[in-house]
Formats: structure tokens, sequence, C-alpha cells
């Protein structure tokens, strides 16, 4: 079986991806059982919508194709800590389960940020548990960013 490193690292490829696109450093797989079965870029710059992160175009992906059940079972892996506007549809979607590479913090502290909200907290708010894991090879997924910001 497949370790949550081993999914980092991909997602890591995808963030290096949309940079070579045009956006920011972001990518994000969903697994089901031990396959991905999709993925997505961050999308920002390229399609002028600020909301266009990869986790949320992951989730209309995956709304679109996966049933109710496959969701349920699904992983969301993502190159950096979901904000708190993608921590919110992952609890609205019914994915069980976040890992996530550079925590939201890190990236905070490097690039300034303005609304670092550790995505536990948004998610510790509902209802429902959303299973939380991370940081997850974060000096790898902070080089990234160091690169691009």
């Amino acid at each position: 079986m497949k370790n949550h490193a081993f999914f980092i690292e991909f997602c890591y490829q995808l963030a290096e991806a949309s940079v070579k696109a045009g956006n920011h450093p972001f990518g994000a797989i969903l697994v089901v059982g031990d396959e991905v079965i999709l993925s997505s870029q961050n999308q920002v710059n390229s399609s002028g919508d600020n909301t266009q992160h990869a986790e949320l175009e992951l989730m209309r992906s995956a709304a679109k194709s996966l049933s109710k059940t496959d969701i349920q079972r699904a992983t969301l892996y993502t190159s950096t800590e979901p904000c708190a506007m993608c921590a919110g549809a992952i609890y609205w979607s019914g994915i069980p389960h976040v890992v996530y590479g550079c925590s939201a913090v890190g990236l905070g502290q490097l690039t300034g940020g303005s609304l670092v909200i550790p995505c536990r907290e948004v998610l510790l708010k509902g209802r429902r548990e959303v299973q939380v894991t991370g940081p997850v090879l974060e000096s790898a997924g902070l080089k990234i960013h160091q690169s691009f910001w």
C-alpha cells in the first residue's frame, strides 16, 4: 500500500506543473483505496477566478463524475493545507479525510499571508468529523513555494 508521502509527492509535482502553466503552486488529488481517481491544479491566474483553487477544482470534478459513496471513501491529498474556503467546501462535499503537505502556517510565514487559518480549525466547527493529517514532507513543499513567491 502506498503511504501519505507517495501521494504528497504527486501533489508537489502537480504544484510545479501549475507554476509552469502560469498559476500558483498548488496541486491536489483524490484517492480511493490506493488509486488516484482525480487530480487538479490551481487555475487562479489562467482563469482570472480567485476561487479556482486546486481543491475546489477537484471537488467540482468529483461531484460531476463520482458517486456519493466513492466520495465518502476518498482521501483528498493536497500540496498545501486547504484555506478556509476550501476547508468549508471539503466539509460540505462529504470527503472524510484530508492529507496536506505544506502547512498554512508555514506558507503564511513565507508569504506574509493575510488569512492564515489552519483547516483543522474550520473543520472542527462542523458536526461531521473530517480527519486531517499533516504536514507531510513540509520542507519539500516550502521549497516549491520559496521559488515561486
